[in-house]
Protein backbone atom coordinates (compact mmCIF):
# COMPACT_ATOMS: atom_id res chain seq x y z
CA UNK A 1 0.00 0.00 0.00
CA UNK A 2 1.07 3.25 -1.06
CA UNK A 3 0.82 6.42 1.62
CA UNK A 4 2.18 9.83 1.22
CA UNK A 5 2.75 11.42 4.70
CA UNK A 6 0.78 15.01 5.52
CA UNK A 7 3.01 16.00 8.50
CA UNK A 8 1.29 19.14 9.30
CA UNK A 9 2.87 22.57 10.51
CA UNK A 10 2.66 22.15 13.90
CA UNK A 11 3.75 18.47 14.33
CA UNK A 12 6.94 19.01 11.55
CA UNK A 13 8.11 22.69 14.09
CA UNK A 14 7.46 21.36 17.34
CA UNK A 15 7.27 17.75 16.89
CA UNK A 16 9.45 16.30 14.15
CA UNK A 17 9.66 13.34 15.79
CA UNK A 18 6.17 12.19 16.02
CA UNK A 19 6.09 12.48 11.81
CA UNK A 20 9.21 10.06 12.02
CA UNK A 21 7.41 7.62 14.04
CA UNK A 22 4.33 7.85 11.97
CA UNK A 23 6.77 7.03 8.90
CA UNK A 24 8.10 4.03 11.21
CA UNK A 25 5.33 2.43 12.02
CA UNK A 26 3.60 2.30 8.58
CA UNK A 27 6.82 0.90 6.82
CA UNK A 28 7.16 -1.52 9.64
CA UNK A 29 3.51 -2.12 8.16
CA UNK A 30 4.42 -2.78 4.78
CA UNK A 31 3.31 0.74 3.31
CA UNK A 32 5.62 2.26 1.05
CA UNK A 33 5.81 5.66 2.50
CA UNK A 34 6.60 8.91 0.48
CA UNK A 35 6.79 12.78 2.13
CA UNK A 36 5.91 15.61 -1.07
CA UNK A 37 8.32 17.98 -0.24
CA UNK A 38 5.89 20.96 -1.55
CA UNK A 39 3.54 20.53 1.20
CA UNK A 40 2.73 23.35 3.27
CA UNK A 41 -0.26 24.16 5.71
CA UNK A 42 -3.60 23.28 4.72
CA UNK A 43 -5.27 26.36 5.25
CA UNK A 44 -6.95 26.23 8.60
CA UNK A 45 -5.29 29.35 10.60
CA UNK A 46 -6.73 31.55 7.46
CA UNK A 47 -10.22 29.79 7.60
CA UNK A 48 -10.77 29.96 11.01
CA UNK A 49 -9.99 33.43 10.98
CA UNK A 50 -12.20 34.52 7.75
CA UNK A 51 -9.57 34.82 5.06
CA UNK A 52 -11.12 31.52 2.68
CA UNK A 53 -9.48 33.28 0.26
CA UNK A 54 -6.17 32.50 1.21
CA UNK A 55 -7.27 29.12 2.44
CA UNK A 56 -8.88 28.34 -0.62
CA UNK A 57 -5.22 28.81 -2.35
CA UNK A 58 -3.96 26.96 -0.31
CA UNK A 59 -6.95 23.75 -0.36
CA UNK A 60 -6.05 23.84 -4.53
CA UNK A 61 -1.87 23.86 -3.35
CA UNK A 62 -2.95 20.64 -1.40
CA UNK A 63 -4.66 19.27 -4.12
CA UNK A 64 -1.98 19.80 -6.65
CA UNK A 65 0.96 18.56 -3.99
CA UNK A 66 -1.13 15.02 -2.82
CA UNK A 67 -2.94 14.48 -6.71
CA UNK A 68 -0.74 11.48 -7.51
CA UNK A 69 -0.93 10.25 -3.89
CA UNK A 70 -3.12 6.65 -3.84
CA UNK A 71 -3.41 7.80 0.52
CA UNK A 72 -2.65 10.50 2.42
CA UNK A 73 -1.96 9.88 6.37
CA UNK A 74 -1.32 12.35 8.36
CA UNK A 75 -0.63 12.66 12.70
CA UNK A 76 -3.18 15.73 13.18
CA UNK A 77 -6.42 15.53 13.68
CA UNK A 78 -7.21 18.91 13.67
CA UNK A 79 -5.77 19.41 10.21
CA UNK A 80 -7.36 16.24 8.83
CA UNK A 81 -10.59 18.02 9.75
CA UNK A 82 -10.14 20.90 8.02
CA UNK A 83 -9.93 18.76 4.87
CA UNK A 84 -12.43 16.58 5.17
CA UNK A 85 -14.61 19.13 6.56
CA UNK A 86 -14.04 22.30 5.19
CA UNK A 87 -12.15 21.95 1.69
CA UNK A 88 -15.50 21.07 -0.44
CA UNK A 89 -16.90 24.54 1.30
CA UNK A 90 -14.09 26.31 -0.68
CA UNK A 91 -13.97 24.14 -3.88
CA UNK A 92 -17.51 23.09 -4.45
CA UNK A 93 -18.36 25.51 -7.06
CA UNK A 94 -14.61 25.44 -8.66
CA UNK A 95 -14.97 23.37 -11.82
CA UNK A 96 -10.89 23.12 -12.09
CA UNK A 97 -10.77 21.60 -8.64
CA UNK A 98 -14.65 20.22 -7.14
CA UNK A 99 -14.11 16.68 -8.42
CA UNK A 100 -10.31 16.71 -7.59
CA UNK A 101 -11.18 17.82 -4.01
CA UNK A 102 -13.85 15.09 -3.59
CA UNK A 103 -11.20 12.39 -4.58
CA UNK A 104 -8.59 14.31 -2.24
CA UNK A 105 -10.80 14.48 0.95
CA UNK A 106 -11.84 10.69 0.64
CA UNK A 107 -8.10 9.26 0.64
CA UNK A 108 -7.30 11.44 3.23
CA UNK A 109 -6.70 9.84 6.85
CA UNK A 110 -5.77 10.36 10.53
CA UNK A 111 -2.99 8.62 11.38
CA UNK A 112 -5.41 6.40 14.15
CA UNK A 113 -8.21 5.94 11.83
CA UNK A 114 -5.81 4.34 9.34
CA UNK A 115 -4.27 2.38 11.58
CA UNK A 116 -7.38 1.17 13.02
CA UNK A 117 -10.31 1.37 10.43
CA UNK A 118 -8.17 1.00 7.02
CA UNK A 119 -5.30 -1.18 8.15
CA UNK A 120 -7.62 -3.50 10.92
CA UNK A 121 -3.90 -3.37 12.81
CA UNK A 122 -3.56 -5.80 16.12
CA UNK A 123 -1.12 -4.79 18.14
CA UNK A 124 -1.24 -7.28 20.31
CA UNK A 125 -0.23 -9.53 17.89
CA UNK A 126 3.01 -7.25 16.59
CA UNK A 127 4.07 -7.81 20.09
CA UNK A 128 3.82 -4.13 20.93
CA UNK A 129 4.91 -3.27 24.41
CA UNK A 130 5.38 -0.01 25.82
CA UNK A 131 5.88 -0.63 29.75
CA UNK A 132 8.35 -0.52 32.14
CA UNK A 133 10.64 -3.29 33.11
CA UNK A 134 12.48 -5.71 31.44
CA UNK A 135 9.68 -7.27 29.42
CA UNK A 136 7.92 -4.16 29.16
CA UNK A 137 5.20 -5.82 30.72
CA UNK A 138 5.06 -3.47 34.26
CA UNK A 139 2.00 -1.09 33.78
CA UNK A 140 2.24 2.59 32.93
CA UNK A 141 -0.69 4.56 33.94
CA UNK A 142 -1.60 6.38 30.88
CA UNK A 143 -4.93 9.25 29.25
CA UNK A 144 -5.89 10.30 26.34
CA UNK A 145 -7.22 13.57 25.40
CA UNK A 146 -9.86 13.09 22.46
CA UNK A 147 -9.55 16.59 20.78
CA UNK A 148 -12.50 18.33 19.09
CA UNK A 149 -11.61 17.73 15.65
CA UNK A 150 -12.10 14.11 16.02
CA UNK A 151 -16.02 14.44 16.24
CA UNK A 152 -15.75 15.79 12.17
CA UNK A 153 -14.45 12.84 11.42
CA UNK A 154 -16.47 10.72 12.65
CA UNK A 155 -13.86 8.97 15.35
CA UNK A 156 -14.95 8.29 18.85
CA UNK A 157 -12.38 6.01 20.42
CA UNK A 158 -9.76 4.70 17.64
CA UNK A 159 -6.73 5.84 20.05
CA UNK A 160 -8.04 4.39 22.92
CA UNK A 161 -8.43 0.94 21.31
CA UNK A 162 -5.28 1.54 19.78
CA UNK A 163 -3.72 1.77 23.50
CA UNK A 164 -5.85 -0.92 24.70
CA UNK A 165 -4.04 -3.14 22.51
CA UNK A 166 -0.56 -2.47 23.54
CA UNK A 167 1.18 -4.15 26.76
CA UNK A 168 2.16 -2.55 29.69
CA UNK A 169 -0.03 0.23 29.41
CA UNK A 170 -2.78 0.66 31.79
CA UNK A 171 -5.56 3.16 30.59
CA UNK A 172 -7.14 5.76 32.34
CA UNK A 173 -10.46 7.62 30.83
CA UNK A 174 -10.25 11.63 31.62
CA UNK A 175 -13.22 13.16 32.99
CA UNK A 176 -14.54 15.82 30.71
CA UNK A 177 -13.55 14.02 27.89
CA UNK A 178 -15.33 15.99 25.01
CA UNK A 179 -14.40 18.95 26.57
CA UNK A 180 -12.45 21.47 25.13
CA UNK A 181 -8.81 22.15 26.07
CA UNK A 182 -9.01 25.92 25.03
CA UNK A 183 -6.62 26.13 22.14
CA UNK A 184 -8.90 26.43 19.42
CA UNK A 185 -6.20 28.20 17.04
CA UNK A 186 -6.65 31.98 16.93
CA UNK A 187 -9.57 31.40 19.75
CA UNK A 188 -6.36 31.06 22.36
CA UNK A 189 -5.09 34.23 20.86
CA UNK A 190 -8.53 36.46 20.77
CA UNK A 191 -9.49 35.38 24.42
CA UNK A 192 -6.56 34.35 26.70
CA UNK A 193 -8.48 34.62 29.36
CA UNK A 194 -11.21 31.91 28.33
CA UNK A 195 -8.61 29.86 27.03
CA UNK A 196 -6.68 29.79 30.17
CA UNK A 197 -9.26 28.72 32.43
CA UNK A 198 -10.15 25.78 29.81
CA UNK A 199 -6.86 24.30 29.66
CA UNK A 200 -6.21 25.01 33.72
CA UNK A 201 -9.60 23.03 33.55
CA UNK A 202 -8.33 20.00 31.24
CA UNK A 203 -5.11 19.95 33.14
CA UNK A 204 -6.65 19.36 36.20
CA UNK A 205 -8.98 16.55 34.80
CA UNK A 206 -5.42 15.11 33.68
CA UNK A 207 -3.98 15.25 37.23
CA UNK A 208 -7.15 13.64 38.66
CA UNK A 209 -6.21 10.68 36.56
CA UNK A 210 -2.26 9.97 38.30
CA UNK A 211 -1.55 8.99 35.09
CA UNK A 212 2.17 10.04 34.03
CA UNK A 213 1.54 10.10 30.47
CA UNK A 214 -1.13 11.81 28.51
CA UNK A 215 -1.80 10.82 25.16
CA UNK A 216 -2.62 13.62 22.32
CA UNK A 217 -2.65 13.38 18.80
CA UNK A 218 -3.56 16.89 18.13
CA UNK A 219 -0.20 19.51 17.82
CA UNK A 220 -1.71 22.46 18.83
CA UNK A 221 -3.75 20.58 22.02
CA UNK A 222 -0.19 18.82 22.63
CA UNK A 223 1.10 22.43 22.80
CA UNK A 224 -1.46 24.00 24.97
CA UNK A 225 -1.67 21.19 27.43
CA UNK A 226 1.92 20.55 27.48
CA UNK A 227 2.61 24.55 28.50
CA UNK A 228 0.02 24.49 31.07
CA UNK A 229 1.20 21.39 32.49
CA UNK A 230 4.77 22.34 32.81
CA UNK A 231 3.62 26.37 33.87
CA UNK A 232 1.39 24.17 36.71
CA UNK A 233 4.67 21.63 37.62
CA UNK A 234 3.34 19.19 36.67
CA UNK A 235 5.60 16.04 35.72
CA UNK A 236 3.63 14.38 32.79
CA UNK A 237 4.85 13.59 29.57
CA UNK A 238 2.94 14.28 26.49
CA UNK A 239 2.88 11.86 23.65
CA UNK A 240 1.51 11.26 20.18
CA UNK A 241 0.32 7.72 19.51
CA UNK A 242 2.64 7.20 17.26
CA UNK A 243 5.46 7.49 19.27
CA UNK A 244 4.24 5.07 22.18
CA UNK A 245 3.59 2.49 19.33
CA UNK A 246 6.66 2.99 17.65
CA UNK A 247 9.01 3.04 20.73
CA UNK A 248 6.64 -0.46 21.71
CA UNK A 249 7.95 -1.95 18.46
CA UNK A 250 11.14 -1.06 18.74
CA UNK A 251 11.18 0.73 15.88
CA UNK A 252 12.61 4.05 18.01
CA UNK A 253 14.59 4.34 21.37
CA UNK A 254 12.32 4.86 24.15
CA UNK A 255 12.05 7.95 25.32
CA UNK A 256 12.73 9.17 29.08
CA UNK A 257 9.31 9.95 30.52
CA UNK A 258 9.54 13.88 32.51
CA UNK A 259 8.92 12.28 35.72
CA UNK A 260 12.27 10.59 35.46
CA UNK A 261 13.51 13.35 34.67
CA UNK A 262 12.88 15.13 37.03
Amino acid sequence: MKVSLFVTCLTDTFYPRVGEAVVRVLEHLGCEVDFPAAQTCCGQPMFNTGCHADARDLAKRMIDVFEQSEIVVTPSGSCCAMIRDYYHELLHDDPAYAERCTKFVKKTYEFAEFLLNVMKVDLKRQKCKWGGGADGNVPIKTTYHYSCHLRGLGMTNEAVRLLEQIGGIDYVPLNKTEQCCGFGGTFAVKYPEISGSMVRDKIGCVKDTGASVLVCNDGGCALNITGAMHRAGMPITTKHIAEIIAEGLGLMPMEQRREARQ
